[in-house]
């Protein structure tokens, strides 16, 4: 197997009380351009058109998620309440950053990859769980196996079982996330306060033109990013040539980049997959996409994946796994 070389391994020198202070300036800067981004959209949106805006808007929501992604691994510094400081605010509004990094970090767990009882991303059911859900559930399962209709209805299934998972853990009596959600009611009514009455747009714009377009961004990265493959590594793809989704996705879509050295900061990963490309791809087995267009037109109305994981097509009696896991709607 070749070899990746990379050596993300620090001197004692650098551990230093000096190195715990250092800053990935980077990714600072990318913070400010984001908000500063959603902050002016939001201001002059009567002036822009609903096209536009609709575009500009999805694309600063979606950048948004991808930066929270970075800072949950510990990035820009090594403070993780300044990172976590940087990724908290709502502007998404659907998704608390704490429920969204416990779950990705398990997410995390590579011999566990797409197991939909393990992996809180995995997008695979359970045998029961298919059967359970019903007809209609199933044809929106299948529908949203394909990337059009991960585009189109995928936001609305990612809202619906993410938020009705977690009022049906309420309404059973478990409240261990009560404090997260209140944390992030509390900013998001900040958000709203700017939306609805600093810049006075109307409510049906921010949830169409930001809040629907940005999870729909979000929902092409992580449309085709993991299939299951007996080799835990095999299980990660790579979507190659794809420069302005590339930074969108902050490199993301190099996958199996992130997966194998997840430490490694956004702007860090394209030259380590050049320098390593064979090395990756031989890694992955080579499951390899030249960009967002071969993804279409191989996937654009048929089905990513069989939704029954290849290890789980029944489920043991008693076990309790729910027909649409709401983790399963987190941004990866």
């Amino acid at each position: 197997m070749a070899t990746i070389h990379f050596d993300d391994r620090r001197s004692t020198a650098d551990r230093s009380k000096r190195s715990r202070f250092a800053v990935e300036w980077p990714t600072i800067a990318l913070a400010v351009f984001i908000y500063s981004t959603w902050l002016l959209l939001t201001y002059f949106w009567a002036s822009i058109p609903y096209v536009v805006l609709f575009i500009a808007g999805g694309w600063t929501i979606a950048w948004h998620g991808s930066l929270q992604h970075e800072v949950l691994h510990g990035h820009p510094t090594r403070f993780r309440r300044i990172n976590d400081a940087v990724g908290w605010p709502p502007i998404a509004l659907w998704l608390p950053y704490a429920l969204y990094k416990r779950a990705h970090l398990k997410h995390h767990n590579d011999e566990w990859l797409t197991d939909p009882i393990e992996d809180p991303e995995s997008y695979y059911l359970t045998g029961d769980a298919w059967a359970r859900t019903g007809a209609l559930g199933r044809l929106i399962v299948s529908v949203d196996s394909t990337l059009a209709g991960r585009l189109i209805i995928g936001p609305f299934v990612s809202l619906a079982t993410f938020l009705g998972h977690e009022v049906m853990h309420m309404v059973r009596g478990d409240f261990r996330n009560l404090r997260i959600w209140l944390a992030h009611i509390t900013g998001s009514a900040i958000v709203l306060t700017w939306v609805l009455w600093i810049s006075a747009m109307p409510l049906w714009i921010y949830l169409t033109a930001f809040v629907y377009a940005g999870i729909a961004f979000s929902r092409l990265r992580s449309f085709a990013e993991h299939q299951y493959a007996g080799a835990k590594e095999e299980r990660t793809a790579i979507v190659e040539n794809t420069p302005a989704f590339g930074l969108l996705f902050l490199h993301n879509n190099l996958h199996i980049v992130h997966h194998s050295r997840p430490q490694v900061p956004w702007y860090k990963i394209p030259k380590l997959y050049r320098d390593n490309r064979p090395a990756f791809i031989e890694l992955n087995g080579g499951l390899v996409y030249n960009g967002y267009l071969e993804v279409a037109r191989r996937f654009g109305f048929r089905k990513h994946h069989e939704p029954i994981h290849p290890h789980h097509p029944e489920t043991a009696t008693g076990t309790d796994v729910p027909e649409l896991r709401g983790d399963q709607a987190m941004i990866g």
